[in-house]
């Protein structure tokens, strides 16, 4: 019985170190039968390479003016809408006068004052007119007395005036309409009140009032945004920027940095800086107010320049290295000086030739 134990003991241990080896030998042969890595290279090439800082913001006419009316009321009629084109003077709207009681008592307040002073100046006057035709005074004192009531007629009639605009919004004296808002300059309307019976308030030293209107030339628009703390110390007035228009993302407009606010503003821990550029006008595109855009400018360039693509860099502490090749898959590293970067391809100052090769390391 030992001697059959011993026999099978010896047969499985046979059979388990064939087996072993003929696995080694599996495994040895797939490695032979592996393809060999080899390393791809290439050389450097020239670009342009550009470098860039982006700011966010809108495109606005550089000029837009907000019409008001000046007299409180409610709007009456509507000569505009949206979109419609008005001439400097064309009318807007037409205000109902909602006469103020305070004011209509103090302009009647004010003409009855000054009716009193026309009384006593004009008594003044023609007491010493008769004294001068006496030839008891001076011309000079007759004069000033002529003066006095003069200033006194003018007051009263400054005064009634007053009293009729703060009634009806109108002077039939000077021909003035105050409840007509008309539009003081050429352009497109932006924006306009809807609604007729909207109660409006009007514009004063205290009180902007009610925005009846707002008007712009169209023809004339520029880029208005804001770019972070860390860039503006970059900035230079004349940059030239290249503008993409969110809606219209297949035109690229060109244009130039005109403004940078003296003082930034704190968004939410982040400190921004409002700037403003000049837009070349582009005859293909119509802008439109209030398309968001990015501005990019350009704070460096460097003009055919040799490059590699900066994944390819080896960077070990402050140095900076390529993979040079010197024989066919066989490398060196070699220190090299970079310049201007993209983010994507960087500028080699020295330390490579146009002609050498270097690794290029896959899925970087």
């Amino acid at each position: 019985m030992k001697n059959v134990m011993r026999t099978l003991g010896r047969i499985l241990w046979a059979t388990l170190t064939v087996g072993g080896m003929a696995a080694l030998g599996y495994y040895v042969w797939q490695r032979e039968q592996a393809p060999k890595h080899t390393w791809v290279s290439e050389p450097p090439f020239y670009a342009t390479i550009q470098k860039k800082t982006v700011a966010t913001g809108a495109i606005v006419p550089r000029n837009e003016v907000k019409l008001k009316s000046q007299v409180s009321g409610v709007v009456e009629a509507l000569y505009v809408e949206p979109g419609k084109y008005v001439n400097a003077g064309d009318l807007v709207a037409l205000i109902r006068i909602v006469p103020n009681p305070e004011r209509v008592a103090a302009a009647a307040a004010d003409l009855e004052r000054a009716t009193l002073r026309v009384q006593n100046a004009r008594r003044e006057h023609d007491r010493y007119k008769a004294l001068f035709d006496q030839k008891a005074v001076s011309p000079v004192e007759y004069i000033r007395f002529q003066q006095e009531l003069d200033y006194a007629l003018a007051e009263e009639k400054a005064a009634r005036e007053r009293l009729e605009i703060a009634k009806s919004g109108a002077s039939a004296a000077l021909g003035q309409t105050a409840n007509q808002v008309r539009s003081t300059v050429a352009g497109t309307v932006l924006e306009a009140i809807r609604e007729i019976g909207t109660f409006i308030i009007e514009s004063n030293t205290f009180n902007e009032g009610t925005t009846i209107a707002s008007v712009a030339d169209l023809n004339e628009m520029i880029f208005k945004g804001k770019i972070a703390e860390s860039d503006v110390g970059k900035l230079k007035i004349g940059m030239p920027m290249e503008i993409v228009v969110g809606a219209l993302e297949e035109n690229r407009l060109a244009g130039a940095l005109e403004y940078v606010a003296p003082k930034g503003v704190d968004d939410r821990g982040n400190v921004e800086f409002e700037i403003r550029a000049a837009i070349k006008p582009d005859p293909k595109v119509f802008l439109r107010a209030g398309y968001s855009a990015n501005a990019h400018i350009i704070l460096d360039k460097r003009d055919s320049v040799l490059a590699v693509n900066e994944a390819n860099l080896v960077f070990e502490g402050n140095d900076t290295f390529v993979e040079v090749e010197t024989a066919p898959g066989i490398f060196e590293k070699r220190a090299v000086k970079t310049g201007l970067s993209d983010g994507l391809r960087i500028e080699i100052v020295s330390g490579l030739a146009p002609h050498e090769k270097i690794k290029i390391f896959e899925g970087r």
